[in-house]
């Protein structure tokens, strides 16, 4: 579509993302170029001059730039994990291209869309952070006066639309440590259609202190839990549902999609077991 806006400007420092007034951050934009303009958007600044470096991976674990495409995350870091299950030093990264491809995109978006973005956008179906969720990813971010803080994975979307991120910050990058990248993972997946929006999502985690289960987008926020046993899983399920609530709008019912996050998530204890 055509923005309405009056200004680009391609970020080359750190200096160059203090936005001014109207401005906002463009990653892959393949969200924003297909959506109205916000009100009160004048410009944009670009961060994919800024040259991050996708992802690296060393002793100290895997780092995602927030300009990482989610192209680029499949054929890098989901390579690495091979295939789900597989043994390895980064047997965790077998789920990357299964949580990528339950955002249901097209060759074309993937090779746009960003990491940072999905993360970002906050929405109860961006897989991202579920990724990072089960993966103990740390998020990351810069802060205007040129300071930086991190956020948990699993921390960073609060609400359906809503991120812990101040006006002005920038998620620079996710950490994922190197002990988590060696477990296990599990991922599930449920949607009314076999092409539909992600109605209910679980990911999971082996780890010493039991299980690590993350649910989301049957929820307006992730929710994660270190499961010991079914019992457990089932009480901290129906917590859930009565505190916080199911989420509902036309790809699935509160109903049902509590019904299948329940299912999916004995699943995933299931596969996971007491293993690490």
């Amino acid at each position: 579509m055509d923005l309405d806006i009056d200004t680009v400007r391609i970020a080359r420092t750190r200096e160059d993302c203090v936005l001014r007034p109207g401005e906002v951050f463009l990653g892959g934009g393949t969200f924003l170029y297909s959506e109205p303009v916000p009100a009160g958007v004048t410009g944009l600044v670009d961060l994919t001059g800024l040259g991050w470096e996708p992802w690296s991976v060393d002793g100290a674990g895997l780092r995602v730039s927030g300009t990482c495409t989610l192209a680029e995350l499949v054929a890098g870091p989901g390579a690495l994990g091979g295939a789900p299950g597989a043994a390895g030093p980064y047997r965790a990264l077998g789920i990357v291209g299964e949580c990528v491809s339950a955002l249901s995109l097209s060759a074309k978006v993937a090779r746009t869309a960003t990491v940072g973005g999905n993360l970002a956008l906050g929405l109860p179906a961006g897989s991202m952070v579920g990724l990072f969720g089960a993966l103990h990813g740390q998020a990351v971010i810069w802060m205007p006066d040129g300071g930086s803080r991190e956020v948990a994975g699993a921390d960073l979307v609060t609400g359906a639309g809503v991120v812990a991120l101040e006006p002005g910050e920038v998620l620079r990058e996710v950490r994922v440590p190197a002990f988590a990248l060696a477990r296990r993972t599990v991922f599930r997946r449920a949607s009314l259609t076999p092409n539909g929006r992600t109605a209910a999502m679980v990911t999971g985690r082996a780890g010493e202190r039991g299980p690590r289960i993350v649910v989301t987008a049957s929820v307006t926020a992730p929710h994660g839990l270190y499961a010991r046993d079914h019992d457990m899983l089932d009480r901290w399920l129906d917590r859930i549902g009565s505190t916080v609530g199911w989420f509902e709008d036309t790809h699935g019912s509160a109903r049902w999609r509590a019904a299948m996050t329940r299912r999916l998530a004995h699943e995933a204890l299931d596969e996971l077991g007491g293993a690490a």
